[in-house]
């Protein structure tokens, strides 16, 4: 039976330190992210303990509870609802900038890096009895099995926590709020996505043809106007007012920049997409608030949206129009030019880095070059191949439940995550098998190098597959497919690559990822690990 959403609300809230630890509240498509007061009040471990959560990050300054599609809105709804209740915690002053500065996320004792029942450190405790004061003793696989699932856990809590401090760079914390900037449209992305693609259907079938005009509006106006929407959170993610971050965006989709010439050439409206957007909005948060430097607060209401709008609107207009235009028009052609000339080689090297890129925080630059190809070409013919990544994973799963047969506890970790992980969403399946065991996270990358090259290899043979939007993934993607040939060949070529991903990561987990790990989970130790192949003594892999 599942669980209400408001009952996952009302558990999740005192496990993140109550409602006077809570500073903001968001989701995306699979993930609650919580900005909070002091991220240590956070139990790790009860949080994962709940039915319904999958998983928990901890990135830079977020806590984000891993929920799933659909289910993330409704308990965001809940949780939202109840904090209105009880009340929220007021935000810190705004830090300069305009934006608020919560304190980094790094998880400590209690918190999110924290093994199951660890807590704050006791300066008062005997040398050896303090949580992190020394590694505990790593259990065996012979030890028992039902301790493998708790120490793989504590193991992936580890990770996060590594991977966090890793990210905490100005370059991906940059990268992260571009990556807040399109996350909030991506509901949007996939509604008009859907409706794209069954509009296409419908004139390919030559079957209500008086309403598939109604459907193409439907399905295009966001996108004729999505400039705008990035505008508006540009502004609202990097400090100023989100209206006149959407103002100065405006001009790039405005008609009548068709009038305007710049170096001899004449604008067209839309020209430097959502990159111009994103540069437009971004530079007119830094002239707003220039200009509340000096601007008297008597005449601030009246120059300085006055200022903000003509001086970035000029710069947009006679600069970044045509800058973004170039940029723009570069990207799509070297997509294209990269799957159509080394399809098979960029698949492979695409669906093998996907994840280390993950773990390093920089896949977050692939959000507005996905956006950018689909407002160009009407899809991504990227986000397929990266989807591969995914199917690697399931496949390394399914070889390590397989092999570990009498493994309980990790089987049914494996169990409870694999519907998630066939539905695109990795999370539980990363950090609470494959990369806490080490090996099995090279060789899920395998796999997904596996089905990148088959995608990259059709798409050689002239058969693009892209997909309409951005969010899903696995098995989810299939009602956003697109492509040059039509619906069904670009789903028989996505299938296939899955099958491929599913297949290599199995086989390379089976033969190579759990070497020395003997079937039956008791006894014996991998080739040169004394302590008897513990995962939780296991290395890193240096790939991430």
């Amino acid at each position: 039976m599942r669980t209400p959403d408001s009952t996952t609300a009302a558990a999740i809230l005192p496990l993140v330190g109550g409602p006077e630890n809570v500073l903001s509240v968001a989701h995306c498509m699979t993930r609650l992210r919580l900005v909070l007061r002091d991220p240590d009040a956070v139990d790790g471990a009860g949080l994962r303990a709940l039915p319904a959560v999958l998983g928990l990050v901890a990135d830079g300054g977020s806590c984000q509870i891993v929920l799933g599609p659909g289910t993330v809105a409704r308990v965001t709804r809940s949780f939202e609802a109840l904090l209105t209740t009880v009340g929220p915690a007021l935000p810190d002053p705004p830090a300069p900038g305009g934006a608020p500065a919560p304190a980094p996320l790094v998880p400590s004792g209690g918190g999110p890096g924290t093994p199951p029942g660890a807590g704050p450190a006791d300066p008062s405790a005997p040398p050896g009895t303090r949580p992190g004061a020394q590694e505990p003793p790593a259990a065996p696989f012979g030890a028992g099995p039902a301790d493998t699932a708790g120490l793989l856990a504590a193991r992936g809590a580890e990770l996060k926590a590594a991977r966090a401090r890793r990210n905490a760079t100005p370059l991906k914390l940059f990268l992260r709020r571009i990556a807040d900037v399109f996350v909030p449209l991506i509901p949007a992305l996939i509604g008009c996505g859907v409706i794209a693609g069954l509009n296409g259907l419908l004139v390919n079938l030559g079957v209500l043809r008086g309403l598939t005009p109604a459907l193409t509006a439907i399905a295009a106006g966001f996108m004729a106007l999505i400039a705008v929407f990035v505008g508006h959170n540009t502004a609202k993610v990097f400090g100023g007012t989100p209206v006149l971050g959407g103002a100065v965006a405006a001009v790039v989709v405005y008609a009548g920049v068709a009038k305007v010439t710049v170096l001899g050439v004449t604008l067209a409206p839309g020209q430097g997409g959502v990159l111009g957007a994103l540069a437009a909005a971004l530079l007119g948060t830094y002239v707003e608030k220039w200009c509340r430097t000096w601007v008297p607060p008597t005449l601030d209401v009246l120059v300085t949206p006055t200022l903000t709008v003509l001086l970035t609107g000029l710069v947009t207009l006679y600069a970044l129009m045509y800058a973004a235009g170039r940029l723009s028009a570069a990207i799509g052609t070297s997509a294209a030019w990269l799957l159509s000339t080394t399809g098979a080689f960029a698949g492979l090297v695409l669906g093998a880095l996907f994840l280390p890129l993950v773990m390093l925080g920089l896949h977050q630059a692939l959000i507005p070059i996905h956006t950018t190809l689909i407002e160009q070409q009407g899809y991504t013919v990227l986000l397929p191949v990266l989807a591969m990544a995914g199917a690697g994973q399931v496949g390394a799963a399914l070889a390590v439940y397989v092999r570990l047969r009498h493994d309980t506890s990790l089987r049914t970790t494996i169990r409870s995550a694999l519907p998630a992980g066939l539905l695109g969403v990795g999370e539980p399946l990363i950090y609470g098998v494959s990369l806490p065991l080490g090996r099995p996270f090279v060789t899920a990358c395998a796999g997904g190098a596996a089905g990148g090259a088959f995608i990259g290899f059709f798409s050689m043979l002239g058969d693009r597959v892209g997909s309409t939007a951005i969010g899903p993934s696995g098995l989810a993607l299939f009602p956003l497919l697109s492509g040059n040939r039509g619906l069904a060949v670009s789903a028989a070529v996505y299938a296939g690559g899955l099958l491929t991903g599913y297949a290599v990561g199995f086989a390379a987990t089976y033969l190579f990822g759990l070497r020395g790990i003997p079937a039956d989970g008791h006894g014996g130790a991998p080739d040169g690990d004394p302590d008897g192949g513990s995962p939780a003594r296991r290395t890193e892999p240096t790939a991430v």
